[in-house]
């Protein structure tokens, strides 16, 4: 068990369904690992934001936010890396 919480939000299941079976196990144990250290070598502070991050798994990135009061990691989005940054 980690030290922090991993709280997925419903678009993460959105967007896994969306994402070719044979990336889900890796992206998955990305997430998983976050439970024990958020704040990885692979993982990056997105500008403009005090708590929000992504971490690069291959080609896909994971959005996150992380309460280190609460430890809670809230996953927000799993997409490849030409479409997660669009709104």
């Amino acid at each position: 068990m980690g030290l922090f919480k991993i709280d997925p939000k419903g678009s993460l299941e959105h967007d896994l369904r969306k994402i070719d079976k044979q990336f889900i196990p890796k992206i998955l144990e990305a997430i998983e690992s976050l439970s024990e250290n958020p704040f990885l070598s692979q993982s990056r502070k997105m500008k403009g934001s005090e708590s929000s991050y992504r971490l690069r798994v291959g080609d896909y990135r994971v959005i996150y936010q992380v309460d280190t009061s609460n430890k809670i990691v809230t996953i927000y989005h799993a997409r490849h890396r030409k479409d997660v940054y669009k709104r």
